[in-house]
């Protein structure tokens, strides 16, 4: 890799006082209509959000599933405002897809310029996936700025050959992994753009600096999972289904995966997406190959692992940052504003649901019912515990996680049902019931009874939402039968 390697050539790249004024616009508007449709959500926080919340008043370098940006983020807020409401635990989302339309927008300035900024802006924060985003808290949208900042400091490298810029990359590459591992595709392409095209090789001394933040910042999570018999390592092998148990090559998954991506990123957006896959050398100076090999990687691997075995729709979103800097540069001025309309017509969606639930129904059934239920079945729950003066134990992910959530002040002990072999979730690894546990404990099932001949069943549960067709039952019984 040479150190003399020429400078990255520009195509009409435009200053901040040209494009990021109107830009802020944009994205404060975005952000004010988000968190303003988030004081009036009417949904419960999904059960990856309240375990996220938990992780946060458990702080570490790591967790079961995840890495632990999530968790120190949610924790950070939440300890500042002195609120554990969801509009807090919800609320970072909107603002940090805002900071990250901006930072796209900056690379599309040095790359393309003013007009190719606002447009990166403007349909970034009108894609269905940052709608989703910014009033549902998820690794993703944890990951997108620190993600899109990475890209930024790597055009910049290859521009000033700056050791600051060089360093920076590699930190928000680690911070962008430390949300979530799916920022390992930032590396591949990365690698791939250097490899491929001289123009952006930042010289030996800068990828050192690169490779050495980002190690620097990984380093306690690696730690953490090399003390902890790669938990999370082990997770993610299980979400790929096919390294334990074999392909299925699926070519409806595929499909179905493929398809669900035209949700995700928008049904033009996404069209010219593939287009500027299928024309990648159009762009001057190198900046749409540069792009692609940035964007590709992600896409690529989940729609094979669709093949083999499952991929869910949110599992390529790390293909989208430079993804939406490629749209607008094959969009035509007219497909943008299709683009934009269309976009967000299905964005607005979201918050008038979250806003008037339950309605609308389908078929007699809210639109937004996985989201609904989850808190009153907690309080039906913890009620019933406080009624029997009993600790709780159940081995239903879902409930354990809201129970942690909505009992946090009510001081009722919470406990998920004792496993053999390796912990099936976060609460069963770090909450289990004790094995010297005495006396009754009130357990929560579904299905089948639990086979203890002292089992009490009791009424009381709340089962409407996402559990009003749930066989959920609730009895007392003696805590040493649940590890017979």
């Amino acid at each position: 890799m040479q150190t003399d390697a020429p400078k990255t050539p520009q195509a009409t790249p435009a200053s901040p006082s040209e494009w990021l004024p109107l830009a802020a616009g944009f994205a404060l508007l975005a952000v004010a209509l988000r968190l303003l449709a988030l004081a009036f959500d009417r949904t419960d926080l999904f059960v990856d959000e309240v375990q996220y919340w938990f992780w946060g008043q458990n702080l570490d370098f790591g967790y079961y599933s995840k890495p632990p940006l999530i968790g120190w983020l949610i924790r950070a807020v939440t300890d500042l405002v002195g609120s554990d409401a969801a509009f807090w635990v919800r609320m970072p989302g909107a603002v940090l897809h805002g900071v990250t339309a901006l930072l796209l927008g900056a690379v599309a300035a040095r790359l393309a310029g003013r007009r190719a900024a606002l447009w990166t802006v403007g349909l970034y924060l009108s894609l269905p996936f940052v709608a989703l985003g910014s009033v549902m808290i998820s690794t993703d949208t944890v990951m997108a700025p620190a993600y899109a900042a990475a890209l930024l400091f790597f055009f910049r490298t290859a521009e000033t050959r700056q050791m600051r810029d060089a360093l920076a990359t590699g930190i928000f590459a680690g911070l962008a992994f430390m949300a979530k591992y799916a920022a390992i595709y930032f590396l591949a392409g990365a690698a791939m753009v250097m490899l491929s095209q001289p123009q952006f090789r930042p010289g030996w001394r800068n990828l050192t600096l690169m490779l050495a933040g980002f190690a620097a910042v990984i380093s306690p999570n690696v730690m953490w999972n090399l003390s902890h018999d790669l938990t999370t390592v082990a997770h993610t092998m299980d979400n790929a289904g096919w390294v334990r148990h074999g392909a299925a090559f699926d070519f409806g998954s595929m499909a179905e995966f493929v398809l669900s991506q035209f949700g995700v990123f928008g049904p033009v957006t996404m069209a010219a997406l593939i287009l500027a896959y299928l024309r990648p050398l159009r762009g001057a100076g190198g900046m749409r190959p540069a792009l692609v090999l940035f964007s590709i990687p992600a896409l690529l691997v989940v729609t094979v692992q669709a093949l083999l075995d499952k991929a869910y729709a949110n599992w390529a979103i790390a293909s989208y940052f430079a993804g939406v800097i490629l749209a607008v540069t094959v969009l035509p001025p007219l497909w943008r504003k299709i683009a934009l309309v269309i976009n967000l017509a299905l964005s607005a969606l979201l918050p008038l649901i979250i806003v008037l639930a339950p309605w609308p129904e389908l078929n007699g059934r809210p639109l937004a019912e996985r989201y609904l239920g989850r808190h009153a079945l907690s309080e039906s729950i913890l009620d019933l515990a406080e009624r029997e003066g009993l600790p709780v134990v159940t081995g239903n992910r879902d409930i354990i996680a809201d129970l942690f959530y909505i009992g946090r002040d009510r001081g009722v002990a919470l406990y998920a049902l004792p496993e053999t072999g390796r912990a099936s979730s976060y609460y069963a690894q770090n909450r289990a019931l004790p094995s010297g546990q005495e006396g009754d404990v009130l357990v929560i099932w579904a299905g089948e009874p639990v086979p203890c001949k002292d089992l009490i069943p009791l009424e009381g549960l709340v089962l409407t939402g996402v559990y009003s067709r749930s066989a959920l039952h609730a009895g007392r019984v003696s805590a040493q039968c649940l590890f017979d």
